[in-house]
């Protein structure tokens, strides 16, 4: 499982974030229309997702390549992500209604960075234009702490994943969604526990965290009054389904076919 004996893809590094590649340039699109974030979400229900990208782009930002999305929900951790060729609009905005098409509760906001893929009339329209319109915020410019709980699952979710190499391959877009979608989001979701900040206070010069004890996102969403009990009983349902077992041999054999180098 990751985290324990698999092995990292080729051209990964263990180590941290060092040699990513931040391919976000700030968006003059919509700027004027989509507010920053100011803290006024109601953070007691699910439903509220930030949104990254990240680049899988090798050492070099030039020319093309595939991009990975993640979104996470801020009160749960749950995520999901998907695959996109050059982070062009129709893409982005494919992706993230098939995100939440999976989403076990409603989407009620959306926050991103600056990023021209999600500051787009694609998406803007997407999220405005229905009964009950999402509520679309970005992240102050060169604040990426703004977006800290999915710029958190960037390692976890894409790179401990794929690595650092370059995938210039359009073809693998789809195998690469399908490996999101399918069994890595399972995974993550279902059987990892992961740590939430409880809340943070300043003693003297020093900064004071309390975390809660670690919970699965499944389980965060499990607890009372968080879904509706017809939801609940759906994701228990999902989640009695699934074998952590089986999601790690599929995960390997899948990224086998991904990451297998080109025959010459």
């Amino acid at each position: 499982m990751p985290g324990s004996s698999w092995p990292l893809p080729a051209g990964s590094s263990a180590g941290g974030h060092s040699r990513g590649r931040s391919g976000t340039k700030p968006g003059s699109l919509l700027r004027s229309e989509i507010p920053i974030r100011t803290g006024t979400w109601d953070l007691t229900r699910p439903g509220y997702l930030e949104a990254d990208s990240v680049a899988h782009c090798g050492g070099s930002l030039s020319g093309n390549f595939i991009w990975s999305l993640t979104y996470t929900d801020i009160l749960s951790g749950w995520t999901e992500g998907g695959a996109v060729w050059n982070k062009g609009a129709a893409g982005v905005l494919e992706a993230t209604r098939e995100v939440e098409e999976r989403l076990p509760f409603a989407l009620l906001g959306f926050d991103s960075d600056n990023g021209s893929e999600f500051l787009n009339h694609h998406l803007w329209s997407y999220m405005r234009e229905r009964k009950a319109a999402v509520e679309f915020t970005r992240s102050r410019p060169y604040h990426s702490d703004d977006n800290a709980h999915v710029e958190q699952k960037n390692w976890t979710w894409a790179r401990q994943l794929l690595g650092y190499g370059r995938l210039e391959n359009p073809e693998l877009v789809g195998p690469i969604s399908a490996l999101y979608r399918e069994v890595w989001a399972p995974w993550q979701n279902f059987f990892l526990p992961c740590l939430k900040l409880e809340r943070k206070w300043r003693e003297g010069s020093h900064w004071r965290k309390r975390y809660e004890p670690p919970q699965t996102a499944y389980q965060r969403l499990c607890a009372p009054g968080m879904l509706a009990l017809k939801d609940r009983r759906q994701l228990r349902e999902r989640y009695e389904s699934l074998d952590p077992f089986e999601l790690k041999d599929q995960v390997e054999e899948k990224l086998k076919r991904i990451l297998q180098p080109k025959p010459k």
